[in-house]
């Protein structure tokens, strides 16, 4: 019969690699504590008209990457794309908008994107994701910004580096789309099918095209800078002032626009060049209509999403990553049936005190369990038949230097042998 195999695209992360995603993990959960937010959790799938409606009915995600189906009452629906969508449903839903703001929640999941699979870029893939809502001092991007910042810090990471720009309001944007109009008509013979048919609907996605020419052509188009109106220009001013002073480093790239419709204002990136193709860590950014969009009141927003698998990348690159020990303390190998309950029962009272205790579970010969201890890189084992058993003493051997200790047969003597 044929093997199955995982889908493609999709992860199997196993022992030896779940010791970085929790370290990861418990890191990101301590600086969240730190900032105050809350963590948030969501539904697997959602009504597709939520992505349609508040990711972007023009944008790649829901036109060509969702995975969507019907149930059996003929509802539409998806499997999440991304998370902001989710959590301003959730929050709408369950009435946190009319609690005590700024609201600041953080999720840890994974998300579904029908992709091209390539290094850094998976079709379920996992995600740390912030919102804040209810604020709009620049002081709120900050505080998302100054949260990513502080994790790839706490991890020991150089080379992750900021960078920031302002894709206008609904008050400046218009202009601006203007002005880009103007300049890639001139080069609707050049640009892809795709950008062709983005110049109509949505013009700031042919400057987040991967296509080289597009991207060539993109390196000449007006800036969104040049077009800020006041409001928006003083706003960026602020953040930047912000970011100064708390000595968190960036660079102004007017080339960040992110790739979903809701963006306004603030759009960031954290980017780590040296993980190849898909460099960009973490990136995020100011979200004031999207609130409103899905049927709630006029209410600000801004956060950000942070791939762990590239952030994972970054800790290999700098040798970054750190290894848990997973080996057990002690091996106990019971000689014979008659001991086993014993033995067994050992393994318990020690695991109870915080020792990490293995014991046999495949009847195999006394010869095969210290193979076996020494395969799983045991720190000490112990031999318990029934010599042991009738004298109540047992033989402790340190598996890294032939050392060995003679105790009593019971898991506080075992314990503080070993210790």
């Amino acid at each position: 019969m044929e093997q199955i195999k995982k889908p493609r695209g999709t992860l199997d992360i196993l022992p030896e690699q779940t010791a970085a995603w929790q370290y990861i993990e418990k890191t990101i959960r301590k600086k969240c504590l730190e900032y105050g937010f809350g963590e948030i959790r969501f539904p697997t799938f959602e009504a597709t008209e939520l992505f349609s409606r508040g990711v972007g009915d023009t944008t790649d995600v829901v036109q060509k990457e969702m995975y969507t189906f019907k149930d059996r009452d003929d509802r539409s629906l998806s499997l999440r794309p991304e998370g902001t969508a989710c959590v301003v449903r959730s929050m709408l839903e369950n009435g946190l908008y009319a609690g005590a703001m700024p609201l600041k929640l953080y999720y840890l999941t994974n998300f579904f994107r029908y992709e091209k699979p390539q290094a850094g870029r998976s079709r379920e893939f996992f995600q740390f994701g912030t919102e804040l809502f209810g604020s709009e001092s620049p002081a709120a991007d900050a505080t998302v910004i100054s949260l990513a910042y502080s994790v790839f810090k706490e991890l020991g990471l150089k080379d992750v580096v900021l960078h920031i720009n302002s894709v206008g309001c609904p008050k400046c944007r218009p202009l601006y789309r203007e002005a880009l109009v103007n300049y890639l008509s001139g080069y609707t013979d050049k640009l892809c099918p795709t950008c062709l048919e983005r110049l109509g609907k949505n013009p700031l996605r042919v400057l987040d095209c991967k296509s080289p020419v597009c991207s060539e052509i993109a390196k000449n188009a007006p800036k969104t800078t040049q077009h800020l109106c006041e409001d928006c220009e003083q706003h960026l001013k602020a953040l930047t002032d912000i970011l100064d002073a708390a000595e968190i480093p960036y660079v102004i790239d007017s080339g960040i626009v992110r790739g979903l419709d809701y963006y306004t204002g603030t759009v960031f990136e954290f980017i780590d060049e040296r993980i190849g193709a898909q460099s960009t860590v973490c990136g995020g950014g100011r979200y004031d209509g999207l609130v409103a969009q899905l049927g709630g009141p006029q209410m600000s927003g801004v956060g950000f999403g942070m791939g762990i698998t590239r952030l994972i990348a970054c800790l290999e690159q700098e040798g970054l990553l750190k290894s848990v020990d997973t080996a057990p303390d002690i091996y106990l190998a019971p000689a014979d049936k008659e001991v086993y309950t014993k033995v067994f029962t050992l393994c318990e009272q020690l695991r109870g005190m915080g020792i990490k205790a293995e014991t046999d579970l495949c009847s195999r010969s006394i010869k095969a369990q210290m193979k076996y201890a020494d395969k799983i890189h045991a720190r000490f084992t112990a031999v318990i038949g029934g010599n042991e058993a009738e004298t109540g003493v047992v033989t402790v051997k340190n598996m890294q230097d032939g050392g060995r200790a003679e105790v009593k047969l019971s898991a506080a003597d075992i314990a503080e042998a070993i210790k």
